[in-house]
């Protein structure tokens, strides 16, 4: 792609319920939409365990290779909740419980008579992390260092990264044109390369079967409106 600046982000996906196809995840379209929409690139997305080394190592290389990070589930009320404890571990800190974090869940289930061990294990995050609001159900998430830790629930997920977005610097937002050719994608290929390699942009193809017949969804990208143009302008005249 043209020179840019671009920031990239990584997002790791953490429990065995997206592993094994029980649910299905929601939450990377959205975040990468959200992103998107800043000049944030989603570079990488992982799905892992709930497995604390799995999470440790995948977190401090994620944190050391992108600008930002964002990790989804496993910081709930149950046993095989791991991330906030791992994270504390990637980063060499120990869990504490955050005062703001005990308040917002006593007021949020109406008192601290009906906080069980569950809700209390909510209220514990790594020593120098900020909060993340959660405007659902009040169990916040928590940023430490360029890490950022929410929800899997979608909903939830979607009320953190919505407080969480408006705190990160953006960069150039990546522009598409897009054309559907009803050819075969091996037809194409040399065609799809020779206009990227001119113009310096990342052109992609999709090729599905519509109606029984192969077709390609062609799309372009890059950060110059002019560039992108021309590079559409010589692509439908290569094609044609």
């Amino acid at each position: 792609m043209e020179k840019s600046n671009i920031k990239t982000a990584g997002l790791i996906i953490i429990g065995n319920e997206i592993l094994s196809g029980r649910t299905q995840d929601t939450n990377t379209k959205t975040i990468a939409l959200k992103l998107g929409d800043i000049g944030i690139n989603l570079s990488e997305v992982r799905v892992i365990s709930d497995n604390s080394d799995t999470i440790i190592e995948a977190v401090r290389y994620f944190s050391s290779t992108y600008d930002y990070v964002f990790t989804t589930g496993g910081i709930g009320p149950t046993h095989d909740d791991k991330t906030a404890e791992a994270i504390a571990l990637a980063f060499e800190t120990e869990l504490y419980q955050h005062p703001d974090a005990l308040s917002a869940l006593i007021n949020h289930y109406g008192g601290e008579e009906h906080m069980n061990d569950g809700r209390v294990k909510m209220t514990y995050v790594p020593r120098g992390a900020t909060l993340i609001d959660n405007p659902v159900s009040s169990a916040p998430g928590f940023k430490i260092k360029n890490v950022h830790v929410m929800a899997g629930v979608p909903k939830i997920m979607e009320g953190m990264i919505n407080n969480i977005i408006p705190t990160l610097e953006g960069g150039d937002i990546i522009k598409s044109r897009q054309v559907i050719v009803n050819r075969p994608e091996s037809e194409i290929a040399d065609i799809i390369e020779m206009i990227e390699t001119h113009y310096k942009i990342d052109v992609g193809s999709y090729p599905r079967y519509s109606d029984g017949k192969p077709q390609v969804t062609i799309i372009l990208r890059g950060i110059d409106d002019d560039i992108l143009d021309k590079a559409m302008t010589a692509l439908s005249k290569e094609l044609n």
